[in-house]
């Protein structure tokens, strides 16, 4: 099963590059290209899991109601998106349910960063898909962690997928950088050798980013966003599908495997 997920959130990523951008902006720019990925999912008649902020969830109902709509899965992101405490486990999943009336299960940290197993397991979640089980300098280091899923203080890990051998990360960043047929070449590959694949975006990454003077952007992260992201996820859903690989949630993937 392909396990497409987005990390729907405050659109903080530029303060990161030393660039001021509003609250309001932040939100606009991430609820329209979450609209985006709706529609997308919608023409493929897909369903995927969205790792929503509370605080995302809070100022985004109607993406919310979309979700809930189409049959998506709704996922904890946190509280904030740059702004962690342990309460915030639990407070963003009471939240989430309180404001979709979904049951939310699954957890993912902003950018991917450690968190402690038992507390996530304390807070009423079933799996965390939080670690990306490869090597990037000055960012992950998780080349000693099982690329498959696995079990951990009675929590379900379900990392980000990476390729078989080298472990090269099937992530956005990938998605963007690489030709596509490669990437739709390693990714099948990959969901041969471990009979699924769990990767991962985000709504801003389908504006167009390449204005320097407002995100301060690198090439490798500006490259291929906006209507070209469109089209590339379009592109790459359709020829999962030719190749008859199914789509689904998380939720959906866990019934098969414990079956």
């Amino acid at each position: 099963m392909i396990l497409l997920s987005f990390d729907i959130e405050e659109f903080d990523m530029p303060f990161e590059y030393s660039k001021d951008i509003s609250f309001e902006d932040q939100m606009q720019i991430s609820i329209e290209g979450s609209h985006k990925i709706l529609d997308l999912l919608e023409k493929h008649e897909v369903r995927a899991t969205f790792f929503s902020t509370a605080t995302f969830a809070i100022h985004a109902p109607e993406i919310i109601e979309r979700i809930k709509r189409a049959g998506h899965e709704l996922a904890s992101h946190t509280y904030y998106h740059s702004d962690f405490k342990v309460p915030h486990l639990r407070e963003s999943r009471e939240k989430l349910e309180a404001l979709s009336g979904m049951k939310v299960t699954g957890f993912r940290m902003p950018r991917m960063m450690p968190v402690d197993e038992k507390e996530v397991a304390k807070a009423g979640y079933t799996y965390n898909s939080s670690i990306n089980p490869t090597f990037l300098p000055g960012r992950y280091n998780n080349l000693h962690i099982s690329r498959t899923y696995y079990m951990q203080d009675n929590v379900l890990q379900i990392p980000a997928s990476v390729s078989p051998l080298v472990r090269f990360p099937l992530f956005w960043l990938s998605f963007h950088n690489l030709p596509l047929n490669l990437y739709s070449w390693m990714a099948k590959k990959t969901y041969q050798k471990d009979q699924y694949l769990n990767i991962y975006f985000h709504p801003w990454e389908f504006t167009d980013l390449d204005d320097f003077e407002r995100f301060g952007f690198p090439g490798y992260v500006r490259k291929n966003t906006g209507v070209k992201m469109e089209e590339r996820l379009d592109r790459f859903i359709a020829k999962m599908k030719k190749n008859q690989l199914p789509f689904g949630t998380f939720q959906e993937f866990i019934r098969t495997i414990q079956k």
